[in-house]
C-alpha cells in the first residue's frame, strides 16, 4: 500500500503472522519518479504467457529509458520500475513463442542478464527479481545491497539489518539463488552506476511536465 511502513495496520497484521515461504521479497519505497499511490508500490508482479509468475522490486532510477518508454501506455501504475519488468515479460514471451527452452536455467538467466546489460547503462539498476522458482539479484552502485548467510539461506537487504556478517553483493553481474544457494554467476559488465544530484534533479523537472 501507499502508507508509511509505521501507519500501515496491513504490514502489522502480516509481521503479526508466521510467514512461511521458501523466497520472501519485502520492499519498502523510497519515493522518486511515480506518485505516491498503491499502483506504485513495489514489488511489482505479472505472468508470462505460459502462466509463470514473476516478481519485481527495483532499487533505482532509470535515466535513458528508450527500452522502456512503450510500456507508459500499458503500465498500471507511473513507475519506470514497473516497466522494467513489462519489458523482462515481453522478452521472456518473445523467446518462448520463438521457441527458446526457459525450463533450463542456464538459457533463462542468460535472457535476464542480456537485459539487465541493455538496461544498465546510465541507470541505476539493483534489482530482486523472482520467478517462483529462482531468486534474480543484481546491483550496479556500491554499497548499496548487501547480503549474509543465515540458516542455510541468503538475506539480502540495502543496508546490513544487525551486527552479522554482511558483505556487499558483488557489482555488475547477475547472481542467481534457489534453497539457499547461489547457482549462477553472471559475467561482469561494466556500466557501473555513479550518483548525480544533476541527473536526478533533471529527472525530476522531466517528470514534473509529464
Amino acid at each position: 500500500e501507499h502508507l508509511s511502513a509505521n501507519g500501515s495496520s496491513a504490514l502489522k497484521d502480516i509481521l503479526n503472522k508466521d510467514i512461511l515461504s521458501s523466497l520472501l521479497i519485502a520492499h519498502i519505497r523510497r519515493a522518486t519518479i511515480g506518485d505516491v499511490d498503491n499502483r506504485n508500490a513495489h514489488p511489482f508482479v505479472r505472468k508470462d504467457i505460459t502462466g509463470r509468475t514473476w516478481t519485481l522490486a527495483h532499487n533505482g532510477t532509470i535515466f535513458e529509458g528508450d527500452l522502456l518508454n512503450r510500456y507508459y501506455y500499458i503500465q498500471n501504475g507511473t513507475t519506470d520500475s514497473e516497466r522494467i519488468l513489462l519489458y523482462l515479460i515481453d522478452q521472456i514471451d518473445s523467446h518462448i513463442q520463438y521457441g527458446s527452452d526457459l525450463s533450463d536455467i542456464n538459457i533463462r538467466a542468460k535472457l535476464i542478464e542480456d537485459m539487465i546489460v541493455r538496461l544498465a547503462p546510465e541507470n541505476k539498476l539493483n534489482l530482486l527479481i523472482s520467478d517462483g522458482e529462482y531468486l534474480y539479484v543484481h546491483k550496479n552502485e556500491e554499497k548499496t545491497l548487501y547480503r549474509k548467510r543465515s540458516e542455510g539461506s541468503y538475506i539480502f537487504a540495502t543496508v546490513p539489518l544487525d551486527d552479522g556478517n554482511w558483505e556487499d553483493v558483488p557489482d555488475n553481474r547477475l547472481l542467481v539463488y534457489k534453497d539457499g544457494n547461489e547457482i549462477y554467476e553472471g559475467k561482469p559488465h561494466e556500466f557501473y552506476y555513479h550518483h548525480s544530484d544533476e541527473k536526478m534533479k533533471m529527472i525530476f523537472m522531466e517528470y514534473a511536465s509529464l
